[in-house]
């Protein structure tokens, strides 16, 4: 089974903590966004994974440090990494198609901004599946329409009319990828666009006229990291699950002195905590210091120093100090506030 990951988009939504870290390896729960993602699609298939392809934009922004941090996701795996460029942001179908050599086999397509739990199996019946999560208003989303088989036989993007209530989620598994890829090679040389773009959905479709059967994988949680607002809440709901989870990642022993964490929360061992009160539902990377401070729901990442704060729902990024009186704050690498 082989995993393709487009990441090539800038996250312009998540400003400014992408202007400096690629959103897939924004941090949540102190692991990166692609990380978790790649990692939860693996615990599910029931295949080992074999191939991890990685869809990148500019080299000048996805590094090497990049590149490295994904070869060792892979790796971590039991995979072989591939690393592949999209040279222009031209859409879905071109960032796939971006990764053309690795398009041969099983394989499931993850774009990575999003964070999902599922525990599902994949319909041997199914040329195809999409994963969709329900949701109470379709009408703002991409749905799947379903025939008596509940087999999918069209894409409705925001229905003004009821349609189905599975939302489609960016995940998709394909028998043979091989098959997407003929498609989207059509799209691409018949200047196919839709949206100004090559998308995804033009060769499912076609898949679809030419009788390849797509079901649904439904997902128990979608989480999105589109924005800070809901990448923050995306924070608290993983650091939840993996409560739930008993995971040993929870409150990791960093330093505490005159120091209180209330559970739970997510804190590299390298943490110093000062006569504050940390918690709940906080992560702090490495490095990181707090003093005289009260924080809790937020998402803190490497090598800050916060002082004096009173902090809710907020996001700060790495090599900050911050010594204000601001509650919900978005503050990206490297600024200084005080």
């Amino acid at each position: 089974m082989k995993i393709i990951v487009p990441m090539a988009g800038r996250g312009s939504r998540l400003r400014p903590h992408t202007l400096t870290v690629p959103k897939p390896l924004i941090p949540i729960a102190n692991k990166p966004i692609v990380h978790r993602l790649v990692t939860d699609i693996a615990r599910i298939l029931e295949e080992p994974v074999t191939e991890v392809a990685f869809i990148l934009g500019d080299p000048a922004f996805f590094g090497d440090d990049v590149v490295s941090s994904l070869e060792e996701l892979a790796t971590s795996l039991g995979a072989k990494a591939s690393i592949y460029r999209q040279g222009e942001p031209l859409g879905t179908g071109h960032a796939i198609m971006s990764a053309a050599d690795s398009l041969s086999g099983p394989a499931v397509v993850a774009y990575a901004d999003t964070l999902i739990r599922a525990d599902f199996k994949l319909d041997p019946a199914a040329d195809a599946v999409i994963w969709t999560k329900q949701v109470d208003q379709p009408e703002a989303y991409g749905v799947v329409k379903l025939n008596d088989k509940e087999e999918i036989v069209e894409l409705v993007e925001k229905p003004e009319t009821f349609v189905s209530d599975q939302a489609v989620i960016g995940i998709y598994y394909f028998k043979e990828v091989a098959d997407l890829k003929n498609e989207l090679q059509f799209v691409l040389e018949n200047n196919i666009i839709n949206g100004g773009e090559y998308q995804i959905n033009d060769g499912i479709k076609r898949m679809m006229q030419n009788g390849k059967v797509f079901k649904t994988g439904t997902v128990d949680e979608w989480m999105d990291c589109g924005n800070k607002v809901v990448t923050v809440e995306t924070n608290t709901r993983i650091i939840e699950f993996m409560k739930k989870d008993e995971s040993d990642e929870i409150n990791t022993n960093p330093t505490l002195e005159n120091a209180k964490i209330i559970e739970p929360c997510v804190i590299d061992p390298s943490v110093v905590i000062k006569n504050s009160t940390v918690g709940p539902h906080v992560s702090i990377g490495a490095g990181t210091v707090i003093e005289n401070s009260t924080i809790k729901n937020s998402l803190i990442q490497c090598h800050s120093v916060i002082k004096n704060a009173t902090l809710d729902e907020a996001m700060i990024g790495n090599h900050v100090k911050y010594d204000a009186n601001y509650e919900k704050v978005s503050i990206g690498d490297y600024t200084v506030m005080e």
